[in-house]
């Protein structure tokens, strides 16, 4: 088996901008170009996927970049056969990495005779001859343990952390930090730790899925600069809906950081005509031209954290050092103060 002397990044249709991103950002790190492997990936007349990689991986260390964003199946395909290629191809050691998880909503029967379908997609990705994931944000902590193999799983928290005190220097004292659920505290509590803020829940009862009969808002928010942090952003109803709770509680400004931007149907419709100042989003899912056209929405970069990430799998050294936010200082150097 030959030495590896450089990982090898192959990536999907999904979310191209980010693996550009992510291997240029090696590139920088190892002083070598870095870039992706040529391969095409393209469908049939009938849709049916091919895979056709152009270059030797034999004994490679090889990180497939593919979130499995919308059309989630489609991405999820490719996915598993890239990696069936590799494996074919006598690659070393197969890492995928996903930067958004989809069916990770899936994660638990919540009524009879339904699947617990993100189980399903860790067993796939397991019998492809994927042999560790790294992924984001995961919806639920436990979709970790559905994985018969390593997860490692970064949070958006760090970068978010400094984004926040970047952009309201001099203003934090103001700042609450809100939960849009209760299931969202542990998430929204985690934020508040970093930037030293206090925490709110706005506390929601559906009548049905996609619809919100009531919200509360627990704690006091009058006067404040509320961020709302979560996870996924989908229609984003319920998230405009918060943002006008907290403004009829007395809230001066309301501002969201959610991890992935699905922004599917009415939702970038919903944000432009929303009371939201700003909602800000990561490069997990490759954004449409909508998103990046409309002005209340601003996107943060995941490259440098993934690109990080991918060479301390590489060297065999810590994740688990990304979760701090004074790690990914002088990762951010050139977006965000050292001193913010």
């Amino acid at each position: 088996m030959p030495i590896t002397t450089e990982p090898k990044l192959i990536s999907g249709n999904a979310n191209r901008p980010l693996a550009t991103a992510i291997a240029r950002r090696i590139s920088m790190h190892r002083g070598a170009n870095i870039g992706l492997v040529d391969a095409r990936v393209e469908r049939f007349n009938d849709q049916e996927i091919f895979v056709e990689v152009y270059e030797n991986v034999r004994g490679e260390d090889m990180f497939i970049i593919q979130p499995t964003s919308n059309p989630a199946n489609d991405n999820l395909m490719e996915l598993l056969i890239i990696s069936d290629a590799m494996r074919r191809s006598s690659a070393g050691r197969i890492t995928a990495v996903i930067p958004y998880f989809g069916y990770a909503r899936q994660d638990r029967r919540t009524k009879a005779r339904t699947p617990i379908s993100a189980k399903l997609v860790a067993n796939l990705i397991a019998e492809a001859g994927i042999e560790r994931v790294l992924t984001m944000d995961l919806h639920a902590a436990q979709i970790q343990g559905f994985f018969d193999l390593p997860v490692d799983n970064l949070y958006a928290s760090p970068v978010f952390a400094l984004d926040i005190k970047h952009h309201f220097k001099g203003q934090m004292e103001d700042i609450m930090v809100v939960s849009p659920d209760v299931g969202g505290v542990a998430r929204a509590r985690e934020l508040a730790q970093r930037i030293g803020a206090p925490l709110s829940i706005v506390d929601k009862r559906r009548e049905k899925p996609g619809e919100v009969a009531e919200m509360t808002v627990i704690g006091n928010v009058s006067g404040k600069k509320c961020i709302i942090v979560d996870d996924i952003c989908d229609t984003a109803g319920t998230l405009c809906k918060a943002a006008e709770v907290l403004m009829e509680a007395g809230a001066t400004e309301v501002h969201a950081y959610i991890s992935h931007g699905v922004l599917s149907g009415p939702a970038v419709e919903r944000i432009s005509k929303s009371v939201m100042k700003n909602l800000v989003i990561t490069d997990s899912i490759e954004a449409t031209e909508a998103v990046r056209n409309t002005p209340n929405i601003r996107i943060v970069p995941t490259a440098p954290m993934f690109a990080q990430a991918i060479l301390n799998i590489w060297h065999g050294t810590s994740v688990s050092s990304l979760f701090d936010t004074e790690t990914l200082m002088p990762i951010y150097e050139g977006l965000y103060s050292v001193n913010p």
